[in-house]
C-alpha cells in the first residue's frame, strides 16, 4: 500500500518500468552465474544513457548451492508517484546458461503470452516488449564480454501476482493471456504521463484491425461499452477502452484506419469533445455551460432556458432542462463532437457519435 499523500505539495517522483526491473534482475542473476558475485544493488544503463542503481530484493542460486540449475534475482517495482498497477510488485528473472549463443526469452509466472496478431510481438511469444528485450540483450552481451563467455542465456521473466494484476489491465482484451506485459521505451515511468494507457489504446486498435475487425467502438467507460455491445453486438476485441483519451484514438486512425468508428461516452465528456478538447479529463478540460446554452439557443431555446443552462450545477442537469423544453441538446452535442472527430480522422473512416446518461441510456446521436 502506498503512503498517504502529504498535504504539502512536492515534485512528483519518477519511477522505473518493468523493462528496467527485468534488465536489472536478469543482469544480477547472470553475474552470479558467471562471476559468483551478488550485491544488494545492480547498476543498469537506460536507453537514453542514464546510469541508474536498482536495489535487489534477492539474488541467489535456484537450487541454493551452485550454478547447475541457474540463478534468480528480484526487485520491487517502484513506479514513483505514477498510479501504476505494478507498483510494489516483485519482478524477477531466472537465468540459465546455454551453449547456444544469444538470449532466448521465456514467460515466467505472472508474465503473459501473445495469442492474437496485431501486437509488436508474434503470436506465441512471451509478452516482453522489444525495448526491454534489447536492454537485456545489451547488458547480458556486455557481461559475457567481461567474463569471456561465448555461450548464451535462457532468460525467464516473472512478476509475483502478475496474473491477477493483469486482469486490471487491457491485456486480456489484447490477447495477452496469463499475466502482465514487460514494458518500457525509456526505462523511466513519468508520473501521470498516461503514455502506457495511450499505448494500450493504440495496441487495441491494431489488434482489432489485425484480426479483421473494421468497425470499432471507442468508449469512455464501462457504461458506454455496455451500450455499444448491446447496440451492435460487438465483441470485446472491437471495443476500445479509450477513457478520456479520445485524441489518442482519432489521431491513431490516421496511421491505422478502420472503415467505421463509433464514439460513445457520457454527455458531459462528449460536450468537451464537441468544444474541441481531445483530452476529456477534468485536469485538461472542463464542461462549457455557456457554450451549451449558446447551442441550445441556436435550436430555439428561449432566454430563460439559456440562463438556466448557464447556471446549471452539472451537464446532466443542463441536458434534463433542455430535454424538458423540447431541445435535443444531446443530439446537438453529438453533432458538434462528430464535426470535431471528422476533422481529425482520414476521409475514408465513417464516424458516428453516441451520448449516454449515467445509467447507459442513449441521450444523443449523430451519424
Amino acid at each position: 500500500m502506498r503512503d498517504e499523500t502529504p498535504e504539502a505539495p512536492r515534485p512528483l517522483r519518477s519511477g522505473y518500468t518493468t523493462g528496467s526491473c527485468a534488465t536489472a534482475t536478469s543482469l544480477a542473476a547472470a553475474r552470479l552465474l558467471l562471476g559468483g558475485l551478488c550485491t544488494d544493488v545492480v547498476q543498469i544503463v537506460l536507453p537514453k544513457g542514464q546510469h541508474v542503481p536498482m536495489p535487489l530484493a534477492f539474488c541467489r542460486f535456484i537450487n541454493g548451492r551452485d550454478a547447475a540449475d541457474g540463478a534468480e534475482a528480484g526487485t520491487v517495482k517502484d513506479a514513483g508517484d505514477d498510479p501504476d498497477v505494478t507498483h510494489g510488485a516483485v519482478v524477477f528473472a531466472r537465468v540459465q546458461l546455454s551453449a547456444e549463443p544469444g538470449v532466448r526469452f521465456h514467460a515466467g509466472p505472472g508474465v503473459g503470452t501473445v495469442t492474437r496478431a496485431g501486437l509488436t510481438l508474434p503470436v506465441g511469444e512471451p509478452a516482453i516488449n522489444p525495448v526491454p528485450r534489447q536492454m537485456m540483450c545489451e547488458h547480458l552481451a556486455g557481461l559475457a564480454a567481461e567474463y569471456g563467455y561465448a555461450g548464451g542465456f535462457e532468460v525467464t521473466i516473472g512478476v509475483e501476482g502478475g496474473e491477477a494484476l493483469a486482469l486490471k489491465t487491457m491485456n486480456p482484451r489484447l490477447g495477452i493471456i496469463g499475466g502482465l506485459s514487460i514494458l518500457g521505451t525509456t526505462g523511466i515511468v513519468r508520473p501521470f504521463s498516461c503514455s502506457a494507457y495511450i499505448a494500450s489504446i493504440h495496441q487495441g486498435i491494431d489488434v482489432a484491425r489485425a484480426n479483421g475487425y473494421r468497425h470499432i467502438a471507442a468508449c469512455t467507460g464501462n457504461a458506454s461499452e455496455d451500450a455499444m455491445r448491446a447496440h451492435y453486438g460487438l465483441p470485446d476485441i472491437a471495443l476500445i477502452e479509450m477513457g478520456d483519451f479520445v485524441g489518442a484514438v482519432l489521431k491513431h486512425l490516421r496511421r491505422a484506419p478502420v472503415e467505421k468508428l463509433s464514439l460513445c461516452g457520457g454527455f458531459g465528456k462528449l460536450s468537451k469533445l464537441a468544444a474541441g478538447h481531445l483530452d476529456l479529463h477534468s485536469r485538461s478540460s472542463s464542461i462549457d455551460l455557456p457554450l451549451l446554452a449558446q447551442w441550445a439557443a441556436e435550436s430555439g431555446a428561449d432566454d430563460t432556458l439559456q440562463n438556466e443552462i448557464r447556471a446549471a450545477n452539472t451537464s446532466q442537469q443542463a441536458l434534463a432542462m433542455a430535454t424538458q423544453r423540447g431541445i435535443a441538446l444531446g443530439d446537438i452535442v453529438c453533432r458538434h463532437a462528430l464535426r470535431v472527430a471528422q476533422g481529425i480522422v482520414p476521409p475514408g473512416v465513417s464516424v458516428e457519435v453516441f451520448a449516454i446518461d449515467r445509467v447507459g441510456n442513449f441521450v444523443g446521436v449523430a451519424q
